[in-house]
């Protein structure tokens, strides 16, 4: 009997490595976990009972110098801390899975993570979140390989994030230059979250990746990245509508030294769409665990699990 559920399990898992559809020429690496010390010593502060993110770092160790003499796995950590700071403020505290180092495929150290090929800019009559929900996600079939290869299969990939340590991490994005004309832009970032409102087709098993290879333009690109990613809102503050970029102090979500995860309407529901997200749970003292609800639609910022916490604006905001 016992056979037969390890068969069971061993082929959903399969499925799922399978049903993420990059799985094609991508080796699966060997990863070891290392500095186990520094993760218990960073969770020394985890308590039951509390809303809770599960968080795994993967560091490659084919890096090259000239990358980690500007971003070491010293200074992730660091950023990591930071977080834990900002996030417990909020009243969720992130959990350390682990760190782990292995050797990645070399021609994933600098990916291309979206595509404009199936994408037109913005629609001129709805705001950006509710355009994303009508364009196709377009992550590319370089960035999904990458991942498959560098994510292993666990039960819980869709419930947790992964901050995964590349190179460079190239967007594309439409930037309006007049009434009339818009310009494709290709821009490298210091961290991408590839969160559920810019992509509601994100393969399940993968919709926890971060990556990350830079400390700014925020006071900690983690923080700003798990925001994305937890929050499920882009770079927007109190009445300002979601943009590209904007640089400006006072929330997490701008970029700058702002960390405020505001609640309320005033503060566009930041702090309730966190408590919110799918990733987060309340494990009890007898080690049982109790996970918020799945995203219903594939999780755009207005998918159902929200309820009333989402703001309706106007169009003409570009992401």
């Amino acid at each position: 009997m016992r056979l037969t559920r390890i068969l069971i399990l061993a082929s959903v898992l399969s499925f799922a490595y399978l049903a993420s559809g990059f799985s094609e020429g991508a080796e699966r690496v060997e990863w070891s976990m290392i500095r186990q010390d520094t993760v218990h010593e960073v969770n020394g502060d985890i308590r039951a009972g509390l809303p809770t993110v599960d968080v795994g770092i993967y560091f490659p160790d084919n890096l090259d110098e000239a990358f980690t003499n500007e971003y070491s796995l010293d200074i992730l950590i660091r950023d990591f801390v930071d977080a834990k700071a900002i996030f417990e403020v909020a009243g969720v505290q992130l959990n350390l899975l682990w760190i782990k180092t292995g050797t990645i495929d070399p021609s994933f150290l600098e990916i291309q993570a979206n595509t404009l090929n199936s994408t037109t800019p913005g629609g001129f009559y709805v705001n950006m979140y509710r355009d994303s929900v009508r364009q196709d996600s377009g992550l590319t079939r370089e960035a999904g390989e990458a991942f498959d290869s560098i994510i292993e299969v666990d039960r819980d990939n869709h419930r947790t994030v992964y901050l995964v340590v590349l190179q460079s991490v190239f967007m594309s994005f439409y930037e309006q230059l007049d009434e009339r004309t818009w310009e494709a832009r290709n821009i490298t970032t210091g961290g991408l979250s590839f969160p559920g409102y810019s992509y509601p087709d994100m393969p399940r098993r993968l919709r926890g990746a971060i990556t990350v290879n830079k400390t700014y333009p925020v006071r900690s690109v983690v923080a700003h990245e798990l925001g994305h990613k937890l929050m499920n809102v882009s770079h927007e503050y109190r009445d300002v509508d979601p943009q590209h970029e904007v640089r400006a102090e006072g929330g997490l979500m701008l970029y700058g030294s702002g960390t405020d995860i505001l609640s309320g309407a005033e503060g566009r529901w930041h702090r309730e769409r966190l408590h919110l997200s799918p990733f987060v749970y309340v494990e009890s003292s007898d080690g049982a665990r109790r996970w918020n609800p799945d995203y219903e639609e594939g999780g755009h910022y207005y998918d159902p699990i929200y309820g009333d916490k989402v703001v309706h604006f106007g169009p003409g905001n570009a992401d």
